[in-house]
């Protein structure tokens, strides 16, 4: 799981990067309103925990523009304790909103309550042209036919799909799907890719994984 933290308190957040680092949480950690919404944009996060008192745009403003565009939970950090800023902040569309100071123990669970509840609130299917991801049921389908994948393949297809449009390099691949770092001696990532093609791709008309020399690998639909 991925956070961004908007704190511009210096030790507040090395505390929370900390924190959250050592109970299995990535932390992404910017201290400027102005850098939310460029960080958003292009890294898929499942939880953004926002200070309102943020330097270059404060944390109501930087939520006003998060959305609707952006679905991801949202949880205000803040010492404003008024009940009119609580309101405030979630009538603008936070999901929760945490009082500073705080037990670090509350704020985790809270935390844990936003990611399980993003989760829930997951598309059920991905698709791309006619390829679909039925994701509670585990299902992959391309024209109606069904492909069976092994679970790396599956979590390669996964990755993917909610990444598709854009370049993946074999190190990202390789350290999203098999928690490594990338050895350019290991073939790991070209042999998944050449099994994953042969069952979604091969046996259709129109190739939806590509490879741009150089660079890695993507997944779009070509004219």
């Amino acid at each position: 799981m991925r956070i961004l933290l908007a704190e511009d308190e210096i030790h507040a957040g090395e505390y929370l990067v900390k924190g959250l680092g050592e109970n299995g949480l990535l932390v992404d950690w910017v201290r400027n309103g102005l850098d939310v919404i460029p960080q958003t944009a292009s890294i898929d996060y499942d939880l953004v925990i926002l200070d309102v008192g943020l330097p270059g745009l404060d944390g109501w403003e930087v939520l006003r523009r998060l959305r609707p565009a952006q679905t991801m939970p949202v949880l205000f950090l803040t010492a404003r304790d008024r009940v009119e800023d609580r309101v405030k902040g979630l009538e603008l569309g936070a999901d929760d909103y945490l009082i500073k100071p705080f037990a670090f123990s509350e704020l985790l669970a809270r935390v844990h309550v936003q990611l399980r509840r993003g989760k829930q609130q997951e598309l059920e299917v991905l698709s791309l042209a006619d390829l679909e991801v039925h994701l509670l049921r585990r299902r992959v389908e391309r024209s109606g036919q069904r492909i069976d994948l092994t679970a790396k393949e599956y979590a390669l297809l996964l990755l993917f799909l909610r990444r598709k449009g854009e370049v993946l390099s074999r190190t990202l691949i390789a350290e999203q799907v098999w928690d490594m770092n990338f050895d350019s001696d290991t073939n790991v990532v070209e042999v998944a890719i050449r099994r994953l093609r042969a069952k979604i791709d091969e046996p259709f008309d129109t190739p939806l994984l590509h490879t741009v020399r150089g660079f890695g690998y993507i997944m779009e639909q070509r004219p």
